[in-house]
């Protein structure tokens, strides 16, 4: 089965947390592809989609937000699952996480099966506006990664045995 595992992301923190997800479904015997949402051009040859968002001032990344436009129609019946990356603590570990609105709407626009948020990560080194947004988060006592790879990983194990079970 070939799996679409899409993403949105600026620090590239998310693009990590999509890559943990791929190795689990690629270690399960699925084919991956793991491709930045903005540059996925179709999804036909997909029989499940992954698709993930860094969150912005409660937001999903524009790109996330374009996918979601662009290919809603053409994923109906197949099996979408998401996720966002960006609470600056550790709350996404500690309990669920209700989606973002945008998140809402993809779930409802993709007909997808769930949504799940991980812990995100900001570090100073970033650059241009979020460089400067992980300053003042750091100022605050905010910066810092705060993503589970081992439960980010569990999650997925867990969508690779519902889609070899498909």
């Amino acid at each position: 089965m070939r799996v679409l595992v899409a993403y949105g992301t600026t620090g590239g923190g998310t693009g990590e947390i999509a890559a943990w997800i791929a190795d689990e479904l690629q270690a399960a015997g699925l084919t991956v592809s793991l491709v930045p949402a903005g540059e996925v051009t179709g999804v036909a040859e997909y029989d499940a989609v992954i698709l993930g968002s860094a969150l912005y001032a409660y937001g999903w990344h524009a790109d996330a937000r374009r996918f979601v436009q662009r290919f809603s129609q053409r994923l109906t019946g197949r099996p979408v699952w998401l996720f966002s990356s960006g609470p600056l603590d550790v709350s996404a570990d500690t309990g669920p996480v209700p989606p973002v609105r945008h998140a809402e709407t993809a779930l409802r626009e993709l007909g997808a099966r769930e949504h799940q948020t991980f812990g995100g990560r900001m570090t100073t080194d970033a650059h241009g506006w979020l460089g400067h947004v992980a300053r003042q988060l750091a100022r605050e006592g905010h910066a810092g990664d705060f993503r589970n790879p081992g439960r980010v990983r569990a999650w997925a194990r867990g969508l690779a045995d519902e889609i070899t079970a498909s």
